[in-house]
């Protein structure tokens, strides 16, 4: 849909045209000085577009909504959500915009969208704009999950606007260029939800499901109840996606329900983090003061908000209300166990033991090294890598963990070889290095002065997560002690 070699770009509107009732038509502000600060390359590619036409001043055009293609229809979408458990009808891109569609290299469609584009009419008194800082957080880290092989939006670029923003301080301004496979949201459902609700017409809540089905599980389109087809689809996607985030160690940190994609990707990368001491309760997000959102909390969270959109599409379940609420009873029963089958079989490859071991000696095994984990704050990500050593011989690295639980460890680890650990198969699902939480406020701090080297250097890294390469010991080493005890992750809007 893209011919990237002469900087021509076509983008549909497949969103705007089929759901004008969840859309605003809007265009970017312009920013006053616009600069290329980072563009996905490789990503660019994928899009049929052409990377040295996007540094061009038409190119970062695009990149800011100032230049749209013709016949292209931005708009700000309408969706509503729980934001930490309280309900709000109307939320929307206040910030965001969604250049339109396009199809990848394997046609598949993929959402053009921004984020610091200016104040939309869902902006609630807000300025609209984005920072530097957080924008180059979500650019990093939604690449760091892509290379962990975990579903994402992808970030395409950032461009500083040559605005300062007031925040807590002023800040240099910046718009983020976001792809992703669509950016419905169980928020989505939610708001159509209630516009049925108030005029009894079911119409865009079943042409929204519909839009849903053909975009992201066209098979749900055959099944004898093809609207519970999609919620078991997007409950599947969702307990995959969660227990991918449980065995990384990445907390989200605002798992709204806006936050809750229907494609099954991560969205979002405002307070998230990763964890280092192993801990459940790890909260990182300076606003969530109750643990709402801790990295233990997660799977539960995901239930919740699956049962928030089992509740919008109760009317397309069935016309007799006690037959839908069964439906959608009996599907989100299903949900705790898929996402135990995934976090199980998944922490099986990461302790290198065979998925047909007898299952509750394993899952005791396992249990018992997550509570020597808790008691002792081992970092979660170099407990992995060291016990792979450990399988090969040599123990010392991963004793060095547990110096006050050295003997607890020693019967644990005698039990665990003794089921001969795929130690090759455990190098390839535990990372080596994942963003770690200070090596990111590092570059972030710098990239937010002018200088982008440390954020390269780091993206390049995280590129690569799964092999160890010399001369990178501080990028897989935990955080200094005195920088975990104070660490906090902020929202950035």
């Amino acid at each position: 849909m893209s011919a990237a070699s002469a900087g021509i770009v076509t983008l549909d509107s497949c969103f705007a045209r089929d759901l004008p009732e969840l859309s605003v038509p809007w265009q970017a502000e312009t920013p006053p000085d616009p600069k290329l600060l980072i563009l996905n390359e490789p990503l660019a590619a994928e899009l049929g577009l052409d990377a040295a036409w996007l540094k061009t001043a038409d190119g970062i055009g695009l990149l800011t909504g100032t230049n749209v293609p013709a016949g292209a229809t931005p708009v700000a979408q309408a969706y509503a959500g729980h934001q930490f458990g309280n309900y709000v009808p109307t939320l929307g891109d206040g910030r965001a915009l969604l250049l339109g569609e396009l199809e990848d290299a394997l046609g598949n469609p993929r959402d053009l969208h921004l984020k610091g584009a200016g104040r939309t009419p869902f902006a609630r008194g807000g300025d609209g704009l984005a920072v530097v800082g957080p924008m180059l957080r979500e650019y990093l880290i939604s690449e760091a999950l892509h290379a962990l092989n975990i579903p994402t939006t992808r970030s395409l670029a950032v461009v500083a606007t040559g605005r300062d923003v007031h925040r807590e301080t002023r800040l240099p301004g910046a718009v983020l260029t976001r792809v992703a496979a669509s950016h419905l949201r169980v928020g989505s459902f939610q708001y159509a939800a209630a516009q049925a609700r108030a005029t009894g017409d079911l119409g865009l809540l079943r042409r929204l499901a519909d839009h849903a089905i053909n975009r992201h599980y066209p098979s749900a389109e055959h099944a004898k109840n093809r609207y519970l087809a999609l919620f078991e689809a997007v409950a599947r996607a969702q307990a995959a996606l969660v227990a991918e985030w449980m065995l990384v160690g990445f907390i989200h940190g605002v798992m709204n329900t806006d936050n809750t994609t229907i494609s099954g990707e991560t969205i979002d990368y405002g307070p998230c983090a990763f964890l280092e001491a192993y801990d459940p309760a790890t909260v990182y997000s300076s606003i969530d003061h109750a643990g709402r959102y801790s990295y233990g909390n997660q799977p539960l969270v995901a239930q919740w908000n699956l049962a928030r959109f089992a509740e919008t599409l109760l009317p397309l379940f069935a016309d007799d209300e006690e037959q839908a609420l069964t439906a959608a009873v009996n599907a989100m029963e299903q949900f705790l166990p898929q996402y135990h089958t995934e976090w199980s079989l998944g922490m099986r490859a990461k302790f290198g033991l065979s998925a047909d071991a007898d299952a509750l000696g394993v899952a005791a095994l396992i249990d018992q090294a997550l509570a020597l984990l808790t008691e002792n704050r081992v970092d979660y990500t170099s407990f992995f890598r060291r016990l792979a050593a450990a399988g090969r011989g040599d123990d010392g690295p991963v004793r060095a963990l547990f110096a006050e639980s050295a003997d607890l460890l020693d019967g644990w680890l005698t039990q665990w070889q003794a089921r001969t650990p795929d130690v090759d198969g455990m190098d390839r699902v535990n990372p080596v290095y994942i963003p770690r939480n200070h090596l990111v406020e590092e570059a972030l701090a710098a990239a937010t002065g002018g200088d982008l080297a440390l954020l390269h250097r780091l993206l390049d890294v995280l590129a690569d997560p799964y092999r160890e390469r010399d001369g990178l010991e501080r990028y897989a080493a935990p955080a200094p002690p005195e920088f975990g005890a104070r660490f906090q992750t902020f929202c950035g809007t």
